[in-house]
């Protein structure tokens, strides 16, 4: 699409959906996996168009004045998209984010003009693997911060606008971009606004497509998965064993389990055959739905999200390749 954009907001969303038929004739599996890029928006991840959506949704309700401070708990892609938000809008930001994620999506945020609010993790957590427990002291800050400061809490976990602006955007152009031809749809879980905004998108448009949560191997907590006590696993952002308030019921056809081992692989051939640089969450959903092609959606269409760029986990085992530095 031509034409110069008033800033670069304008270049949210409408992100490309690629057929992976390479990755898909290695595994073997009988059917299509289409992938949206989601790390083509400005700032990496899916995340841009909730902080978009719920920030102008404040501004509209007469919720965020001119000025005034925005203030979020994140594990980073929704703070990288509020920095970007906040920076082209003029409203100052500050992250509330755990010691334990990746140090890429903060200084991510730092180069974006925003400030950290950084909380240790509790005993026992390891560096990489922010639990529940530790997301609950991250959100005590964020709330606390809000409240001493006046500033606007943007409470994603809670906010109903992350979902909708998935029901109203980005369900509406998987479906223009597929023509409608969808069976399934899978999401990993984090806040669960992409996966109830899409599910319920979709499914108003075509009540028989089938949506499945993605989560952790030990985190399950949907279609009758019980999780381990505060789970540890390398996905950021989400499966946190807890069920979401954003998220009903209603519209999950099921729940599919990865395992750390199965995410990471999946996300580096996902990397080296077929070009796309993803996290951690986009192996995750792509096994999943190979995991539903080798099962009951043999030969059907399954959607994902590619939630975000490989770029923000160089520093995690994800991405430790050997280099030879010799000339």
């Amino acid at each position: 699409m031509g034409g110069i954009r008033k800033s670069v907001l304008e270049c949210i969303g409408n992100t490309p959906l690629v057929d992976i038929s390479r990755l898909r004739e290695k595994y073997r599996v009988d059917g299509r996996i289409l992938v949206k890029l989601e790390m083509m928006n400005p700032g990496a991840s899916k995340k841009d168009r909730i902080a978009l959506f719920m920030i102008e949704e404040a501004e509209r309700k007469g919720l965020l004045k001119p000025g005034q401070t925005v203030v979020e708990e994140t594990s980073g892609n929704t703070g990288n998209g509020l920095a970007v938000v906040c920076a082209v809008k003029g409203y100052p930001f500050v992250a509330a984010m755990s010691k334990g994620n990746s140090p890429e999506r903060m200084q991510m945020m730092k180069g974006l003009g925003a400030e950290l609010l950084l909380v240790d993790q509790l005993p026992g957590s390891p560096r990489g693997s922010v639990t529940d427990a530790d997301l609950k002291k991250v959100e005590e800050a964020a709330v606390e911060f809000a409240e001493k400061n006046n500033a606007f809490f943007a409470n994603q976990f809670c906010n109903p606008d992350n979902s909708l602006a998935h029901e109203t955007v980005t369900a509406e152009e998987i479906w223009q971009q597929t023509d409608g031809d969808v069976d399934y749809f899978v999401d990993f879980v984090g806040t669960g606004g992409s996966f109830a905004g899409i599910a319920k998108g979709l499914k108003t448009r075509n009540r028989n497509i089938k949506c499945f949560v993605v989560e952790p191997e030990k985190g399950g907590v949907y279609g009758g998965h019980t999780p381990a006590e505060n789970p540890v696993h390398v996905i950021q952002g989400g499966g946190y064993a807890e069920k979401r308030e954003l998220v009903d019921e209603g519209h999950v056809d099921g729940s599919i389990l990865v395992s750390d081992e199965e995410s990471a692989q999946t996300t580096r051939d996902l990397s080296a055959v077929e070009a796309i640089f993803g996290g951690y969450s986009s192996g995750a959903n792509v096994r999943a739905a190979v995991k539903l092609l080798q099962g009951e959606a043999r030969g059907k269409t399954v959607v994902c999200l590619a939630n975000d760029t490989g770029l923000k986990y160089l520093s995690t085992k994800l991405y430790q390749y050997e280099i030879d530095r010799e000339p």
